[in-house]
């Protein structure tokens, strides 16, 4: 045993390694485009967001910056806005065409872009969002704009997404805050050979876009709107009205001190220049296909912490899995009744060892009369009762005396089938998401597409719960199917929907690009609807009339046993806190990397998804072990109320992984707002509920074959 488990040990380790190497591989995409010289280069606008707050803003839909005009740039007018998958949407992505203009080749030392004039409210809001750290989010061929930078030692350079709104700083004079604003930038297009023939015709393709930003004030402009020394600026563009003190003068003419700001709307505005210079630069260095590359950034270290994060999973399983196997020998192997039929030649042989009874036949006697099937039974249950009666104490009691009852229908099953349906649907999904995301389908690149095709896997894996929550509806013996489908269609995707749609209120409320239109709403809800609500019906229907329940080795009796009194240790609230510090040990480290990329980096992409499978994977072996060691531990203290119990364990490292959000919102992040916050616990709440929901079915599915298992290995009338 100790060497198949080591056997086994090695191979996990061995495809940990094989699926690692898929850990930052990913497909650029699906068709190189390429330019050729003059051929103009569509600019697209997207949002601006910070790492302090949940909220993003389209660009377009800001006050103080310009507005597009419509004139048309590579063929599409100005302001228009681009098809957007449903990911995209999700995520607040709001792209749109803009006049920028960018010529393949052609370099432009500046180009002035418009002077646009914004009120009080207008440079009220600008400060803010640079008081948050706003970063801009523009688009070219399908890259982000970067921000470059360099390691210390100057021998590698990397992107940072998007590009800084402007800076603020400290009067030396009054000693208060300034802000300025970045209205002039630079940006720079790297692009090299297009491969194949389309380079040998001279054809071009992007592989780098960065941008580099400048605040330039209007007296440091020439009469064509351009900076005179982009490299040489002496004053920045303040976003700064002078204060109208004329109400206050009018309205206390004898006070000799009025206040020096005055934030009333009185018609004054600061008028805005903006500006921009393009270059285009050969770079060889960087193959089409790798030039996301750029994007991941500390690759080497985040290799190393990754792979600390496997071997502390694999530290922590393979413990388990030796408690386990102990547990499985102690139950199944070394049970004297393991097998229901035993053969006559070694009921004879017991027999002979056997002192015989006053009364009774002689061994011998016995063997001579035992020439028909129904005398071969007799002697057969007069053996099983001679063993009954010199069983040792320890196989009398504990968790073999509970065989009447433990498959016992539990409470609320019409509940805990429709769960289980949901959560077997979460498998489902985040299996196929998983196993995309290593083959490269998924990743940065395919923009939304992580949070698309999950919508679809997930709308698709409907057949699936309804499969699964239809049979065990007909195990637990429910009669009103229909009932339970509905429950299994409508439940946890209701209970999703109703609080996206409450939260989305809030962020309807902040004009944030974050909320979804409604037309999205009525998307998601049509797609609830007339297609997962249908697939739910057909699997259902399925589960429940084409299929067998799943039989139980023992027969229940009519009378429940009483359950004595538990330990602490055993008791619901504990068991689950207990046994949930297990799998969160198992996966604490892999959250840093997400949670940073979710919440703290954002212009940060998470891309190691062969790191995360092989966690994953050892994650639900970790809750398939921790459960069935909780069954087992319950069992041994004859409590039969193991069914939502072991649902309850599965899903325990959900509390912890929610306790664990609430300690890095407060020592990590700077968000700062009532709806950042609230929007930040409750995506976290709902997010630890689906994950707790689909290692809750996991947990249980196991519990449930270790229960049947273990049973079915004993003999029981």
């Amino acid at each position: 045993m100790h060497a198949d488990f080591r056997l086994a040990l090695l191979r996990i380790l061995a495809w940990g390694a094989v699926i690692s190497y898929c850990s930052a591989f990913y497909i650029p995409g699906y068709s190189i485009k390429t330019y050729e010289d003059d051929e103009a280069i569509p600019l697209h606008v997207n949002k601006v967001y910070s790492d302090n707050t949940q909220l993003q803003y389209a660009y377009y839909d800001l006050p103080f910056v310009c507005p597009p005009t419509g004139k048309k740039h590579a063929g599409v007018a100005s302001g228009r806005s681009v098809s957007l998958n449903l990911g995209e949407v999700l995520r607040g992505d709001r792209i749109m065409t803009s006049d920028y203009d960018l010529i393949m080749g052609r370099d432009q030392e500046c180009q002035y872009l418009c002077s646009h004039e914004t009120d009080r409210a207008g440079v009220r809001r600008a400060q803010k969002l640079i008081e948050d750290g706003y970063v801009t989010e523009w688009i070219v061929d399908n890259l982000p704009g970067a921000t470059s930078f360099v390691t210390v030692d100057m021998t590698q350079k990397y992107y940072a997404a998007g590009f800084k709104m402007g800076y603020k700083d400290i009067s030396s004079v009054t000693g208060k805050p300034r802000y300025f604003l970045n209205n002039h930038l630079t940006l720079v297009i790297r692009w090299r050979r297009a491969p194949g023939r389309a380079g040998d015709h001279g054809a071009r393709v992007i592989v780098g876009f960065e941008v580099y930003t400048k605040s330039v004030g209007a007296e440091e402009r020439s009469s064509t709107g351009c900076p005179r020394d982009v490299h040489n600026v002496n004053q920045g563009m303040e976003l700064y009205i002078a204060a109208n003190n004329t109400n206050y003068a009018n309205k206390y003419p004898s006070s000799s001190y009025l206040p020096e700001q005055d934030d009333t709307d009185d018609g004054s505005t600061l008028t805005i220049p903006y500006s921009y210079s393009v270059y285009f630069r050969e770079d060889t260095r960087v193959e089409w296909a790798n030039r996301w590359d750029m994007y991941f950034n500390n690759q080497e270290e985040s290799t190393s912490i990754h792979w600390l994060a496997i071997v502390n999973s694999l530290v922590i399983c393979g413990l388990l899995t030796t408690v386990v196997v102990m547990i499985w020998n102690r139950t199944v192997h070394s049970d004297p009744k393991a097998s229901r039929d035993g053969s006559l030649e070694d009921a004879k042989t017991l027999l002979r060892r056997k002192k015989p009874r006053t009364g009774s036949k002689s061994p011998r006697l016995l063997e001579k009369s035992s020439n028909g099937l129904l005398d071969q039974k007799g002697v057969l249950d007069h053996i099983d009762d001679d063993s009954s009666d010199e069983e040792p104490l320890e196989d009398t009691t504990g968790w073999k005396l509970m065989h009447a009852d433990a498959f016992r229908t539990p409470a609320y099953a019409g509940l805990l089938a429709p769960l289980v349906g949901s959560g077997m649907q979460l498998v489902f999904m985040t299996v196929c998401l998983l196993v995309l995301s290593c083959f490269g389908v998924l990743n940065p690149s395919f923009r939304g597409g992580f949070v698309s095709v999950g919508m679809g896997l997930y709308v698709f894996a409907g057949i699936f719960s309804g499969y699964f929550s239809g049979r065990a509806y007909k195990t637990f013996g429910g009669l009103n199917w229909r009932k339970n489908t509905m429950m299994t269609a409508l439940l946890f995707p209701g209970f999703l929907f109703c609080s996206i749609f409450v939260l989305n209120l809030f962020v309807w409320a902040q004009a944030s690009s974050t909320a979804l239109p409604f037309g999205t709403l009525v998307g998601i809800a049509a797609l609830w609807l007339l297609v997962q609500v249908p697939l739910v019906y057909v699997g259902s229907w399925v589960g429940y009339h084409r299929s067998q329940p799943w039989e139980h080795p023992t027969r229940t009796s009519s009378i429940p046993r009483q359950v004595p009194a538990q330990s602490w240790y055993t008791k619901s609230i504990w068991a689950v806190l207990l046994a949930g510090l297990v799998p969160f040990a198992v996966i604490f480290i892999e959250l840093l990397f997400i949670f940073r990329s979710l919440w703290q980096d954002k212009s940060d992409y998470y891309y190691v998804f062969g790191f995360l499978t092989v966690v994953s994977m050892v994650l639900i072996v970790t809750v398939i072990e921790v459960t069935i060691v909780a069954t087992y531990v319950q069992l041994c203290a004859e409590n039969y109320h193991w069914w939502w119990q072991s649902f309850y364990v599965g899903g325990g490292s959900a509390i912890w992984i929610f306790l664990y959000c609430a300690w890095y919102y407060f020592m990590k992040l700077n968000i700062s707002g009532f709806i950042s916050g609230m929007l930040f616990f409750s995506y976290s709440l709902l997010a630890c509920g689906v994950y707790g929901l689909l290692t809750g079915t996991v947990g249980f599915l196991a519990a449930y074959a270790f229960v049947r298992r273990v049973y079915g290995a004993i003999k029981a009338d």
